[in-house]
């Protein structure tokens, strides 16, 4: 009977025990401060690594997670891994940050250089004309005739020829009416000469028949 309280009180140990072990997550890596970007050149690389160390983290935490599952606390094991995952994230995002801080900064200090030395050079240019003495007045004199512009010398061309093709219009007009005519002269001539072929054959068939029943008239 005095062993019962004493099983009671482990069983109560290790209770206790498991469920620290569970509630209690190991809250992984702190994240460190990351260092300033001091050129473009590192600020690009970083972002590179950044983009390399995102996809290692996530190999890791697949790793870790299949592992987990072996264990007796997979729960407490998966928490682990997640906090492990969200701290390395974390670290990424933050070097991320301040390499895009760094470009957008440079990117406009370029550009306000870049303003800075046209404006220069603009003043400059401004004050070399400002000292120069003034140029003596142009002598005018007769300005040379104006060159024709090449789409007024096609439009006077295309019209010229226009005017040719209407003045030879009636002549080409009458030059076809004769050919049709003259066409139309052989079409009738030949057309007679065929009719009177006909005749011709039509004649001779008829006076052969009649010699031939002339013929046979006499023989019976």
């Amino acid at each position: 009977m005095t062993s019962h309280p004493v099983l009671r009180g482990v069983a109560t140990l290790l209770a206790a025990a498991l469920l620290a072990a569970c509630s209690t997550v190991d809250p992984g890596p702190s994240v460190a401060p990351v260092e300033p970007s001091t050129s473009v050149a590192q600020a690009d690389a970083r972002l590179a690594a950044v983009n390399a160390e995102r996809a290692s983290i996530a190999a890791r935490y697949a790793e870790r997670e299949a592992h987990c599952y072996a264990k007796f606390f997979v729960n407490h094991c998966l928490d682990e891994a997640k906090e492990r995952r969200r701290a390395a994230l974390a670290a990424q995002r933050d070097i991320e940050i301040d390499a895009e801080r760094f470009k957008r900064r440079a990117k406009v200090e370029q550009r306000d250089r870049e303003i800075a030395v046209a404006d220069a050079q603009f003043r400059a240019e401004e004050a070399a004309l400002a000292a120069q003495p003034p140029a003596p007045p142009r002598q005018v004199g007769a300005a040379p005739p104006p060159k024709p512009s090449p789409a007024a010398t096609r439009i006077a061309r295309r019209n010229a020829k226009a005017r040719q093709e209407a003045e030879q219009a009636p002549q080409q007009a009458a030059k076809a009416a004769a050919n049709v005519a003259a066409f139309e002269e052989r079409k009738r001539k030949a057309e007679q000469r065929q009719r009177d072929v006909a005749e011709r054959l039509a004649e001779r068939e008829a006076k052969a028949a009649a010699k031939k029943a002339s013929e046979a008239a006499a023989g019976k």
